[in-house]
């Protein structure tokens, strides 16, 4: 017990020692990102977030166009809906497909994997790193929702709103 007494005071100040300074290092330039179509509402989430030179899109789905339903004829359809909701969301906030490094894809059926990457493989000349999981279920009964990582395109600060 008088081990563990002595060494505690002792873990302590290394702990203490360990601690990053803070000497006036710039903090991440941090902006939340809203679509011109969802201004005003409530929504507990953001379209995007920026911080620096990277851009995190929220999830999509591949909705019919104002509607709130994905798009009908599975999942290659809702696919290619919600890539290229992707692409134009990458866009309007300063970045592209190309720019992507990291996509997630959330499966409500793990059989239909190969269906959705035959549509994935069609939007990216580049290959970005990605993850993939069967859920139980989706928003508005989606088959499949996406998320991506980007890296914004130079000089884009200014959106194209």
């Amino acid at each position: 017990m008088t081990k563990m007494v002595w060494l505690a005071p002792a873990v302590m100040a290394l702990m203490v020692g360990c601690q990053p300074a803070d000497h006036g290092a710039p903090t991440a330039d941090v902006e939340y990102l809203q679509l011109p179509m969802y201004e005003g509402q409530d929504l507990p989430f953001s379209a995007a977030v920026r911080v620096d030179n990277m851009l995190y899109l929220s999830g999509i789905i591949g909705l019919a166009p104002g509607e709130l339903k994905p798009v009908p004829g599975g999942v290659k359809a809702e696919a290619k809906q919600a890539l290229e909701i992707m692409k134009n969301q990458l866009e309007t906030f300063g970045s592209s497909m190309d720019r992507v490094v990291k996509c997630t894809v959330f499966l409500a059926d793990e059989s239909d994997r190969d269906a959705f990457n035959e549509v994935y493989v069609t939007y990216f000349d580049k290959k970005p790193a990605r993850s993939g999981v069967t859920v139980s279920g989706l928003a508005l009964g989606a088959r499949l929702e996406l998320e991506c990582i980007a890296a914004m395109n130079w000089n884009s600060r200014q959106l194209a709103f």
